[in-house]
C-alpha cells in the first residue's frame, strides 16, 4: 500500500489534460463553454459553486436552481493532443481549440450562458 506522501507525489506528477468542456442544460440545450489547461479543476469548481448557490453566472445558477442538478451534464468536448515537437505550445493549441468550439457552438444569448469569447479558466 502506498503512503500518503507517495500518493500526493503521484497526484502532482500525473499528466494534466488541457481542453474544452461544456456544462449543458438538458432541458433547453443551453451550454456554458469553457476551457482550461487542467480540465479537472473547472468542472469541480462549477459543480461546487452551483451546488452552494454561488455561481458567478446568474442565469446558469437560476436555471440550475429551477431545473435541478440532474438536468445538467458536465462533459469534456476535446482534449489537446500534446505533440512531442520543439515548437509545440500547449496554450496556443488550446486557444485554437477554443476558437473552433466557440464558432461551432455559439454559446451566447439563447444558445448559451457565455457572455464573452474569453472562455479560458484556471
Amino acid at each position: 500500500m502506498k503512503s500518503k506522501k507517495d500518493l500526493k507525489q503521484a497526484y502532482k506528477e500525473r499528466e494534466k489534460q488541457a481542453g474544452v468542456f461544456q456544462v449543458k442544460n438538458t432541458v433547453n440545450g443551453k451550454i456554458l463553454l469553457g476551457s482550461s489547461l487542467n480540465l479537472d479543476g473547472p468542472s469541480n469548481r462549477h459543480k461546487f459553486l452551483l451546488t452552494i448557490g454561488g455561481h458567478p453566472n446568474q442565469v446558469l445558477q437560476q436555471e440550475w436552481n429551477e431545473y435541478g442538478p440532474d438536468k445538467f451534464i458536465f462533459e469534456i468536448l476535446e482534449v489537446v493532443q500534446v505533440k512531442d515537437e520543439p515548437n509545440f505550445k500547449l496554450d496556443e493549441e488550446l486557444s485554437l481549440l477554443e476558437e473552433i468550439w466557440i464558432e461551432e457552438l455559439q454559446p451566447f444569448g439563447e444558445r448559451g450562458y457565455n457572455t464573452d469569447v474569453n472562455i479560458r479558466q484556471v
